[in-house]
């Protein structure tokens, strides 16, 4: 069942389960853009192929809202958005270790190895890297975790994570990046909470907030 947050005849956005493919890869588990077009031929009795596209990507683990594009036209106005960085992203996260600052940035050079698919973070500029910025600040501490609130400035692979990690704050779950133990569900305790843009065709700002997920850790916060 997906669990859709907003819809119009241009966009299409869903609140992403943790475990769900955005695309396909070579699991070949159906990816989440496949359940969506399936989602609009039967909703709408579309005849023929349905269009839809993928604006931007969640890690496979991570929860939260998810934008479709329904027509080609709003497919390249809203990447044109994300690329000029005028899309306003929140993501929750959850730590079991205090930062040192309440609050902060933290800016790295991000190196991927593809054949591991993990992500190295430098402090000092790198030449394979790339210059990477977010800001986080804590929200609420409860039994030993910490809800941190991140705007990431830039949109990286495994951004999120490995900047958390490299300041010693391992997102809870994230065994990749060095949490002891993953998570009952192999979710890690990420969550893209909010996202607002200008609407690609009506010009006006769309905000859209995810629900949490629902487990022992997130159930603390919510």
């Amino acid at each position: 069942m997906l669990n859709v947050l907003y819809e119009d005849n241009h966009l299409l956005v869903i609140n992403k389960s943790s475990g769900e493919l955005v695309q396909g890869d070579e699991t070949g588990d159906e990816p989440l853009v496949e359940r969506c077009k399936k989602y609009i031929k039967e909703k709408y009795n579309k005849p023929g192929e349905v269009f839809l596209g993928v604006v931007h990507r969640l890690d496979r683990p991570v929860s939260g809202v998810v934008i479709f594009a329904r027509t080609s036209k709003a497919l390249e106005r809203m990447n044109e958005l994300f690329r000029d960085r005028q899309t306003k992203k929140v993501y929750w996260a959850i730590v079991a270790n205090k930062p040192k600052e309440e609050s902060g940035t933290l800016v790295h050079w991000l190196v991927k190895n593809e054949k591991n698919n993990k992500v190295t973070a430098f402090t000092k500029e790198n030449k394979d890297g790339q210059r990477s910025e977010l800001s986080y600040r804590i929200l609420k501490h409860k039994a030993g975790f910490y809800l941190l609130e991140v705007n990431p400035v830039t949109g990286r692979p495994h951004q999120i994570r490995v900047q958390l990690a490299s300041m010693g704050c391992v997102i809870v779950g994230d065994v990749k990046y060095g949490y002891a133990k993953p998570n009952p569900d192999k979710s890690i305790c990420l969550h893209a909470r909010q996202l607002s843009f200008i609407h690609p065709v009506k010009k006006e700002t769309i905000s859209i907030e995810a629900p949490l997920p629902k487990n022992e850790v997130w159930n603390l916060f919510s």
